[in-house]
């Protein structure tokens, strides 16, 4: 009996299936248009995938080319040259906000390592670049940058050496590096990569809920999509198998039938997903995104995800029909679906909602503190919440325009038919509404624990914008007067660091002293006077003893030693002069907390500028075009070794910044389909209204009358479908803001701009589909065969 029912199945499927291919020009337009919409959402769920394996890949290569940290020498500073050394500096700059990885190589043997993605050493002078880098330095908008990277171009670095495809990255040869070999930004290596298996970073409770809520918001869209479009052309269908019950097939044979169609229409979907996929995957190795860019080849989804997206994709299909089907009576005679339609109910629409806010309750409070999220339950939860509004907006626009009146002719035009198919209008509706109420929630979660992941940096970027750390064996004073002439530089101020002990040997007390000209210093502390060779005390208002060892004529040492040590130390003994003056730290320092000695450099003892940390702080010039860049360039023309650093007020936790970015190219790569798809359903929605249309016209209705009502028609349910979104997307947002343990807030601008970016694609498709819609209207729409 089992046997003979899956026998039954199968001839009616594959009868549905070759209707899809044999019914003539319009079958094979339904199926297109069913393949397209569901191609398009079988593109994205194959990229998302790919993620993995992309981000396995992107680790890798960066891992591979690790050379700061990991694969150093012991003792750097005193390690040897050797058949397999190589010295390597690290001149990391950035360019516009785009940061940029450069190193200079000098290989000290044959067998020395080379990067990856290199092929050979680049001689002194010349360096290779990375493709992205390559264009950038070619182009207009390069001209600064070329300034910079006075070197001849004579390679490119490969794939295996970059992160990305946008990726700018360069290595020059360098020489002398053995002269300034300090460890840190000049070192030597025998290798590159990581050596040792480095231990996992624990990642925050609170980080994994939001990878588990961006997921599961970013895919929602996405299935409604899938489940809209396997949907296409659903009343012409239904007319063609009421013929197919005139010729004797019974109502479950029917939609067996059209379960069939369906299904064909979902194999040619994925089909094109598939194509969709590839070429947007070679697109994706030429285009970056927030930062973001990869290459092709990291796009291939792992194979048991892309064949749960060939079973899930036609299964659904197939129940979505069934389901569809349930409440069309199809007789032989014609389609039962519009004569009095029964109410729809709410009481189980709101099961859904209600049941995702069940799962996600116990984890109320929870925090960080309290362990790991079950992300089971809160995907199961999100998606209930989301997948409520596919259930609820149907009911409302059939509740809503159940009570509209009378009005202008494109009014009624439209109210009526809204009236006779609500549920059609609410599918195209569908996907916005729950992208929308997915990003509502998501924009409060990410501002509600934006503040546990983001740190004041305790820099004033009104005082200073650039911190540049000069090598050790430079002349700060040189330096800063050079940096100071440099264009695009408004102020400077530079100041060496370093301390002095209370011993030559085993020293137990140290003081900080801080050196620079007197303008620097008045950067620091209130100094009333001063002229080179004056000697200023600074107390700490935390720990005022520790300023007891700066006492006139104590004698204090730069450089002390301690027993054992090889070789031993070189002491600079220093008296304290007699005429030092007590100064408070400003209110606004540059340095917050520095204390101690503040020294001009005419009061040091010589020989003593190799214990200090030399930094030049810039304020650029705002008339200046680039000014940062600027100074970056001449502090480059200077010593390539120069460091450089921008200020900021705030750092945030770098997972939390990856996970905003992911989340914006996730969007954006959403919203695009969002566009593609409406604009796809509502072109069929027109193609099924063709011959009403040309009717009308041909009745004398206006042109102007039948575009109003097809705006209206799309205007009334966006706006319940926004208001819906609106009220799920704050529920979801406050839900997930007291499960973090963060008090609920809405930033109503930050919403308000969400609900209209939905709209606003809305109209744009809705603007899109109007020429479509002028032709439609034309007289030879009532041709038919």
């Amino acid at each position: 009996m089992r046997s003979a029912v899956v026998g039954q199945w199968y001839r009616d499927l594959a009868m549905g299936v070759r209707f899809t291919f044999t019914g003539g020009r319009e079958g094979w337009v339904r199926a297109v248009l069913t393949a397209f919409g569901v191609g398009l959402g079988v593109a994205l769920l194959l990229l998302t995938a790919a993620v993995p394996n992309m981000l396995s890949a992107r680790d890798a290569r960066e891992e591979a080319r690790q050379d700061r940290g990991i694969g150093y020498l012991e003792n750097n500073t005193e390690s040897k040259p050797t058949d397999r050394s190589l010295l390597i500096a690290d001149t990391d700059t950035e360019y516009r906000y785009q940061e940029i990885r450069g190193r200079l190589l000098e290989p000290e043997g044959a067998d020395a390592p080379l990067p990856p993605g290199v092929a050979k050493f680049p001689a002194p002078g010349e360096m290779v670049v990375s493709p992205a880098l390559s264009e950038l330095l070619r182009s207009d908008a390069g001209k600064l940058l070329r300034e910079r990277l006075p070197y001849k171009t004579v390679g490119t670095v490969g794939q295996a050496g970059l992160i990305g495809s946008g990726d700018l990255t360069y290595y020059a040869g360098g020489k002398g590096l053995a002269e300034r070999l300090d460890g840190s930004v000049v070192a030597r290596i025998d290798r590159f990569g990581s050596s040792t298996d480095q231990p996992e970073e624990e990642v925050d409770p609170i980080l994994l809920l939001l990878i588990v809520v961006v997921f599961a918001v970013l895919l929602m869209p996405v299935a409604v999509f899938i489940a809209t479009a396997v949907r296409f052309g659903g009343e012409r269908r239904d007319r063609r198998l009421a013929a197919l019950r005139l010729v004797g097939s019974d109502s479950r044979m029917t939609r067996r039938i059209a379960a069939g169609e369906a299904l064909a229409g979902s194999v040619l979907g994925l089909l094109f997903g598939t194509g969709f996929f590839l070429i947007g995957r070679e697109v994706a190795g030429s285009v970056e995104v927030f930062g973001v860019s990869v290459f092709p080849s990291d796009l291939n989804p792992s194979p048991g995800l892309a064949l749960l997206v060939a079973l899930a994709v036609p299964a659904a299909a197939v129940l979505v029909t069934l389901f569809a089907l349930r409440g069309v009576v199809i007789e032989p005679l014609g389609v039962v679906r519009t004569a009095k339609p029964a109410r729809r109910r709410l009481w189980w629409r709101l099961l859904l909602p209600l049941g995702g806010l069940a799962l996600l309750y116990p984890m109320l409070g929870q925090g960080s503190e309290n362990g790991e999220f079950n992300e089971y339950l809160v995907t199961s939860g999100v998606v209930l919440l989301l997948f409520g509004i596919t259930a609820l907006l149907p009911w409302a626009v059939e509740a809503f325009v159940a009570r509209l009146g009378s009005g202008a002719v494109s009014w009624q035009l439209a109210v009526r038919r809204l009236q006779l198919s609500s549920g059609s209008a609410a599918r195209m509706v569908n996907g916005i509404a729950v992208a929308v109420a997915g990003a509502i929630a998501l924009q409060m979660l990410f501002a509600g624990v934006e503040g546990r992941f983001t740190a004041s940096t305790g820099k004033d970027t009104s005082r200073a914008r650039l911190e540049l750390a000069l090598p050790q064996d430079g002349s700060v004073t040189a330096i800063g007067e050079k940096l100071r002439r440099a264009k695009g530089a408004a102020t400077t101020a530079a100041l060496s660091t370093s301390q002095v002990a209370a011993t030559a040997k085993d020293p137990e007390q140290w003081l900080g002293v801080t050196v620079g000209d007197c303008a620097a210093l008045r950067e620091l502390a209130r100094i009333p006077s001063c002229r080179d060779g004056d000697v200023f005390v600074v107390s700490d208002p935390v720990d005022p003893a520790e300023t007891n060892l700066a006492t006139a004529g104590r004698t204090v040492y730069f450089g002390p030693s301690y027993s054992g040590e090889e070789p031993p130390g070189a002491e600079i003994a220093w008296k304290l002069p007699a005429g030092m003056r007590k100064a408070s730290e400003r209110a606004d320092s540059l340095l917050p907390g520095a204390s101690g000695l503040m020294v001009t450099p005419g009061a040091l003892p010589t020989k003593t500028a190799s214990d200090f940390t030399s930094t030049v702080y810039v304020r650029p010039d705002p008339a200046v075009p680039d000014a940062l860049d600027e100074v970056r360039n001449a502090a480059v023309a200077i010593d390539p070794l120069i460091r450089t650093w921008e200020w900021e007020t705030t750092q945030q936790a770098e997972q939390f910044t990856d996970i905003r970015t992911g989340l914006l190219v996730g969007a954006t790569a959403v919203l695009v389909l969002i566009g593609a798809s409406l604009l796809v359903t509502q072109l069929e929605q027109l193609r099924e209204r063709r011959k009403l249309l040309s009717a009308l016209v041909a009745f004398g209705t206006r042109r102007r009358t039948l575009g109003l009502s097809v705006l209206w028609q799309t205007a009334i349910p966006i706006a319940l479908g926004l208001v819906l979104a609106l009220a799920v997307g704050l529920t979801l947002g406050a839900v997930l803001l007291k499960m973090t343990n963060v008090r609920v807030g809405v930033d109503w601008a930050s919403v308000l701009s969400m609900a209209g970016i939905g709209a606003g694609v809305v109209v744009l498709v809705t603007a899109l589909s109007m020429p479509p819609l002028l032709r439609m209207m034309r007289p030879e729409g009532l041709r038919t065969e």
